[in-house]
């Protein structure tokens, strides 16, 4: 669930798009290769992501669904040396990401010990997940992930408020709320559901976030430097990407300190 560019056919620099902004550069529509991906399938302005006006590829996280998809969906043949299966393959690759998702969340909730009560389900949907990311493109493609993702969903949060309810006192709810530039600076926001929140350009510098629930929630250019994330319940690194930070954030264990804080 981690992704491996090597073994990778360069699908998020061509099937997904992006548009000019203060992310991207230029334009680019799905399907349609970037101009700074090489033939050996490397980018060649890596290095310079940022600098180059590009930092909405260094945000991105695919989960290991770049290599699922190049190696086993398509086993091993990349969409130059068989332009057939191009259009399939780029229609996979966005799908497939959703499906490594859920594995990741799934399997972070079952190493979280008060959601033992859950367990079960989690790892029966573990496996199920794990199945149809082996499946066909074809089948890949014609997947409800709307609907897996609700089901999914309904053990996450289960296993959330387990987790969380091992914290002491009160927990703040603020489950989808809107936070856009929000002050919260020092905050006291341990084991809180901050689930979809809106925390674009919040200040979050020295807020206690451990155990909080962060799942979905829009880290963009939220300023977490000084924040303990320990513990803190389905963070992604593709939203710790998206934030700004220090030496002085403490993240959990598995994930990694932004090179760009």
């Amino acid at each position: 669930m981690r992704a491996d560019c090597a073994d990778c056919f360069g699908l998020c620099c061509v099937a997904l798009p992006f548009a000019r902004s203060a992310d991207f550069a230029v334009n680019k529509a799905a399907g349609q290769p970037c101009s700074n991906l090489q033939q050996d399938f490397r980018c060649g302005i890596h290095a310079q992501l940022r600098d180059k006006s590009y930092a909405g590829c260094t945000v991105f996280d695919c989960f290991g669904a770049g290599q699922k998809v190049s190696q086993i969906t398509f086993g091993g043949t990349d969409w130059r040396q068989a332009p057939k299966t191009a259009r399939s393959m780029f229609e996979v690759f966005p799908v497939m990401r959703q499906l490594h998702e859920l594995l990741w969340y799934v399997t972070e909730a079952l190493d979280l010990a008060p959601a033992r009560p859950v367990h079960k389900d989690l790892r029966r949907a573990l496996a199920d997940i794990d199945d149809l990311t082996r499946g066909s493109a074809e089948a890949i493609t014609q997947l409800d992930v709307n609907a897996l993702r609700g089901e999914v969903n309904t053990l996450l949060l289960r296993a959330s408020e387990l987790a969380r309810a091992q914290v002491p006192g009160r927990k703040k709810n603020h489950r989808g709320a809107d936070l856009i530039g929000a002050k919260l600076s020092g905050a006291d926001l341990r084991g809180a559901s901050l689930r979809g929140a809106l925390l674009v350009a919040a200040d979050l510098s020295g807020a206690d976030l451990r155990d909080a629930d962060l799942i979905g929630a829009d880290l963009r250019d939220a300023d977490l430097r000084g924040a303990d994330l320990s513990g803190a319940l389905f963070l992604t690194q593709a939203q710790l990407n998206a934030a700004k930070g220090d030496a002085a954030t403490v993240l959990p264990p598995a994930l990694s300190r932004p090179a760009h804080w």
